[in-house]
């Protein structure tokens, strides 16, 4: 795993296809406003879900003129799709599927030895740079500490 992008990087642009089958894009994701690019190990696993279930139950804190939210694992499009329907996923859930975890291994949160991403969260701004980050490990429950006061500045 290569070191994590880091705050004050220009993000790694990527084209991804989401729980609907619409493709993404971070320039059409940032055309407009910042994008929290969210990271996670897999779909339907037990802390993944309560990181998306409290990102969906808060989503006026990561979705509004300031800011939106995407989430990002290697799980296929049509297991995104699930977990969307079963959870109330209203927001994008993009597949880095394949070529697998290269999205992740851009922002190096690509664990090549579990081929899944990790927590990695990043605030891009619309010039798409990376304004605030975090990374955890597996099993560590992601902090959005800092969060509200990067988005404050954009």
């Amino acid at each position: 795993m290569t070191s994590a992008k880091q705050v004050g990087e220009q993000a790694p642009a990527f084209t991804a296809k989401d729980q609907n089958g619409q493709e993404q894009t971070l320039t059409s994701l940032i055309a407009d406003k910042a994008v929290l690019v969210v990271f996670y190990p897999f779909a339907f696993s037990g802390i993944c879900t309560g990181e998306l279930c409290s990102i969906r139950d808060d989503l006026s804190r990561f979705v509004n003129d300031k800011v939106q939210v995407v989430g990002i694992s290697c799980d296929p499009m049509f297991t995104q799709a699930a977990w969307a329907k079963d959870q109330g996923y209203d927001f994008p859930l993009l597949s880095d599927f394949w070529p697998h975890g290269s999205i992740a291994q851009d922002y190096g949160v690509f664990n090549e030895d579990a081929g899944m991403a990790i927590r990695g969260t990043f605030l891009i701004d619309t010039s798409g740079t990376i304004v605030w980050s975090q990374v955890n490990g597996p099993g560590e429950a992601r902090d959005f500490a800092g969060f509200d006061e990067a988005v404050a500045k954009l």
